[in-house]
């Protein structure tokens, strides 16, 4: 008898689930709607022939009839650079994988890239024996340092997309909203309370992160921390305010999470967090620069790697700052406590 009336319990709640997810039509019609956007958003972006496996910049023109059959190898991308000076600092910081410049006949790769050691390989074996091999200037920077401003900047897009866009929407959908509506709060100082809140604790956890992991790996760090914080402020404050769009009128959390994914997901890929943007098709490099997110890693690795300063980054700090005041500006105008 137990396990009868247990079945009947799991039954009857089981069957009032489905029924108040089907009967949440926004809930339902996103839950098809998000991967098939995802799925012809990337079938959009990645037609045609697939994206070379390989970047190799060569400066001047790339060789045609009569040079090394290197220049015919399959699935390498061979990207014209104007001068050595600019193109060399791309090798170091793997953002090319080998630079090749035919008039002289040499070569720059980073030691530290496996890629830079296949094509070199390859190069020798079709036709590029003769070519002389440049060793990069200065510390060739390892991949661990290219990359942690990427997932630094990339932890703090998802936690302030999920801090303060999910969480807003549960306030909304739980009632909470609603009853702080009725006390002396207002809509500007529950948001900057919700910002704030977020954006220490955002701030706080990529120092403690950086920190714990520097002791162990010793990461690049050529220009000043302090210009690197205001970058962190200004790259979280951004990403803050575009939370806050999305939670300005969604109560429902399947959507809200929906739109986290669909918006979080595709600025991960195409912000360069894990890959360099060389290369890309000339209309996807321009979407990335239209994300706050590629202005935000731009900056931090313009600093960290390079050693640049404020003045250096002050473009991508401008995109930065005139974005968080217009999602800032934008999601308190949307704003409403209860569901419209």
């Amino acid at each position: 008898m137990s396990i009868e009336l247990a079945l009947r319990r799991f039954r009857a709640v089981l069957s009032a689930r489905n029924k108040e997810f089907m009967r949440d039509r926004t809930a339902l019609g996103w839950s098809f709607l998000f991967p098939v956007l995802v799925v012809a958003g990337f079938a959009f972006a990645f037609s045609g022939e697939p994206p070379a496996e390989y970047k190799v910049g060569v400066i001047g023109a790339v060789p045609a009839a009569g040079a090394p059959a290197f220049y015919a190898t399959r699935h390498i991308d061979f990207i014209p650079m104007p001068a050595p000076a600019g193109a060399v600092t791309k090798v170091e910081r793997h953002q090319l994988d080998m630079l090749v410049d035919p008039a002289t006949r040499s070569y720059w790769i980073n030691d530290s890239s496996p890629k830079g050691y296949l094509l070199e390989r390859i190069l020798r074996g079709s036709g590029g024996g003769d070519y002389r091999k440049q060793t990069v200037s200065g510390r060739a920077v390892r991949y661990v340092d290219w990359v942690i401003p990427g997932i630094l900047a990339m932890n703090m897009m998802f936690g302030a997309l999920y801090g303060v866009g999910y969480v807003i929407v549960r306030y909304r959908k739980n009632g909470v909203l609603k009853r702080l509506k009725a006390t002396p709060l207002n809509a500007v100082e529950f948001l900057a309370a919700q910002l704030a809140s977020r954006l220490w604790l955002l701030l706080t956890v990529a120092t403690l992160v950086y920190a714990g992991t520097d002791l162990f790996i010793g990461f690049t760090m050529n220009g000043r921390y302090l210009d690197l914080a205001v970058v962190f402020l200004l790259g979280a404050t951004s990403l803050l305010g575009l939370g806050l769009v999305i939670a300005a009128r969604i109560s429902n959390e399947e959507v809200a999470d929906g739109l986290v994914s669909f918006i979080g997901w595709p600025m991960m890929f195409l912000s360069g967090v894990w890959f360099s943007l060389e290369g890309l098709h000339p209309w996807l490099q321009q979407l990335a620069l239209a994300l706050p997110l590629t202005h935000f890693i731009n900056a931090a690795r313009a600093i960290m790697i390079d050693g640049a300063g404020l003045a250096e980054v002050a473009p991508d700090l401008a995109v930065l700052g005139a974005m968080s005041i217009a999602f800032l500006a934008l999601g308190a105008w949307l704003f409403r406590w209860e569901q419209a």
